[in-house]
C-alpha cells in the first residue's frame, strides 16, 4: 500500500487531518504525526523514520504556513535528506495548497532536483481532491491498483422493506485500553481507571439509524411497544433519528431481529468505544483535536488549540464526515448514541470481555456516547461517557445497532 507522509504546520492541523482520512478512504496509507505517533514515542526519531518509509512526501501549504519563515524549505530539505539513500527517481514530492496561498520560490540549485517538474495541487479547488488522486496515479502508475486492492470493511446489508437498507460493518476482534489517561485534556474521573478490554468481533451500524430506516422498521409488527413513524425534530430521511428513548431503541432492535433472523441489540459501552477509537489512543479518532470540518458539534467552543468553526445547530445527514479506520461514520457528534449498559460512576469492577455492564439496581440510567450537534467538543471525545434515563427521548440522542459476528 502506498505510504504518504503528510507534512504540515500546526495551524493547518484540522484541514490536514481531514485529508488524512480521505486518503485512508481511497485506499492509501497516509502518515500524520498527530494521529500515528503513539504515547511515549519520540517524535524526533519517529518522523524521519516515517518519511523514509514513505513513497510520497506531501507538503501541505496554506497562507499561515507559507508565511512562517523557512517552513516550506525546511520540510522539503527533511524529505530529501531522508530519501538520500533511495534510488534516483524514487523521490516523489507533492506540494498541496490548502488555500489560495502564494507558492514560495524553490531553487533547483538548492535542492538538486527540478522543482518545475513538481506538480502543485490546489486542494481547495472544486475538483482538488480528484486532481490529487490523478497526481498520485501519474507518479505511481500502479497506485490505483494498489488502492483498489486495499482491504475494504466487511459489510452485511439488511433489507428493511422497499429500497431501504441497513449497512453493518464487521469490527475485528482486539484488545484496547478503555477510558482516558489522566493526562488527557478535560478528562473526568468517570473515564477511569483505564483498563484493558478484549472485544470479540461484532457488527456495528455504519451510520446512526436514519429516519428512513426508523420509518421502515416502525411498519413491522410490534414486539413490546408501538413506535411512532416520525419522532424526529430535525426532518430528513438520511438524518439520524432522534427523540427516541432507550426503550424505543430496544424495540427497534427486537423488531429487526425478528425480521432478519439475526440477534440485533444496542452495543455495549466497551464495544462502542473500541469501535469509535478504531485503534487510536488520541482523544478523537481524528487525532488530538476536532474541527467542524470533521464532525457536527457546537463549534462555538474549542478543544485544545483548535479554532472556532461552524455551529450548525441541528443534525446533518449521516456520512457527511470522514470515516474512522473501521469504516464507521459519525462516531463523534451529530447525535448521542444509546448503549445497552447501565450507568456506573467509574470503571472499577467493569467487565473486561467487551460485554455490557448491567446493574439491576440502576436499570433506569443508561449510557450514551459520542456527543452531539448541540454539545461542546470535549463531550465528543472517544472516552467521554454520561447517562440518560431510559424513558427520556431527546432531540440530541439517537442510536446505532450491533449484532454478534459468527465465530470462525
Amino acid at each position: 500500500m502506498l505510504q504518504i507522509f503528510l507534512a504540515h504546520a500546526n495551524e493547518d492541523q484540522a484541514a490536514v487531518t481531514g485529508l488524512y482520512h480521505r486518503l485512508k478512504e481511497s485506499g492509501y496509507q497516509p502518515w500524520l504525526d498527530k494521529v500515528d505517533l503513539l504515547p511515549g514515542q519520540n517524535w524526533r526519531a519517529e518522523i524521519p523514520r516515517a518519511i523514509k518509509e514513505s513513497q510520497v512526501f506531501m507538503a501541505c501549504l496554506s497562507q499561515q504556513s507559507v508565511a512562517k519563515q523557512g517552513y516550506v524549505q525546511r520540510e522539503f530539505r527533511m524529505a530529501l535528506n531522508a530519501y538520500a539513500d533511495k534510488p534516483p527517481g524514487s523521490i516523489y514530492l507533492i506540494p498541496v495548497r490548502l488555500d489560495d496561498c502564494k507558492i514560495p520560490e524553490l531553487r533547483q540549485e538548492e535542492y538538486g532536483i527540478n522543482m518545475r517538474d513538481i506538480q502543485w495541487v490546489d486542494l481547495f479547488a472544486e475538483d482538488g481532491y480528484e486532481r490529487l488522486l490523478k497526481t498520485l496515479a501519474h507518479g505511481f502508475p500502479d497506485s490505483h491498483q494498489q488502492a483498489a486492492a486495499a482491504p475494504m470493511p466487511e459489510l452485511i446489508t439488511e433489507k428493511l422493506g422497499g429500497e431501504v437498507e441497513l449497512e453493518m460493518v464487521r469490527i475485528p476482534s482486539g484488545r484496547f485500553w478503555m477510558g482516558s489517561p489522566e493526562s488527557e485534556l478535560e478528562r473526568l474521573d468517570r473515564e477511569g481507571p483505564q483498563h484493558k478490554v478484549d472485544v470479540p468481533s461484532f457488527y456495528l451500524g455504519k451510520y446512526p439509524v436514519t429516519q428512513r430506516q426508523w420509518l421502515a422498521v416502525s411498519l413491522l409488527d410490534d414486539v413490546d411497544i408501538a413506535l411512532k413513524p416520525d419522532p424526529s425534530s430535525f426532518k430528513g430521511a438520511d438524518r439520524p433519528v432522534e427523540q427516541v428513548s432507550w426503550y424505543e431503541a430496544v424495540e427497534f432492535c427486537q423488531r429487526l431481529s425478528r425480521h432478519t433472523g439475526r440477534d440485533y441489540r444496542l452495543p455495549s459501552e466497551a464495544e462502542w468505544e473500541y469501535a469509535c477509537r478504531a485503534g487510536t489512543t488520541t482523544p478523537f479518532y481524528y487525532g488530538s483535536t476536532l474541527s467542524s470540518d470533521l464532525a457536527n458539534y457546537d463549534a462555538n467552543h474549542v478543544y485544545s488549540n483548535e479554532v472556532k468553526g461552524t455551529y450548525r445547530k441541528q443534525t446533518t445527514d449521516v456520512g457527511s464526515f470522514p470515516v474512522n479506520d473501521f469504516g464507521l461514520h459519525d462516531m463523534h457528534g451529530n447525535v448521542w448514541e444509546w448503549c445497552h449498559d447501565c450507568w456506573h460512576r467509574n470503571y472499577k469492577g467493569a467487565p473486561i470481555d467487551g460485554s455490557a455492564w448491567i446493574n439491576k439496581w440502576n436499570i433506569a440510567k443508561r449510557i450514551i456516547r459520542g456527543g452531539s450537534w448541540a454539545f461542546y467538543p470535549r463531550f465528543c471525545r472517544s472516552a467521554y461517557r454520561r447517562y440518560s434515563l431510559f424513558y427520556v427521548a431527546n432531540f440530541t440522542v439517537g442510536f446505532r445497532v450491533s449484532c454478534s459476528a459468527p465465530k470462525t
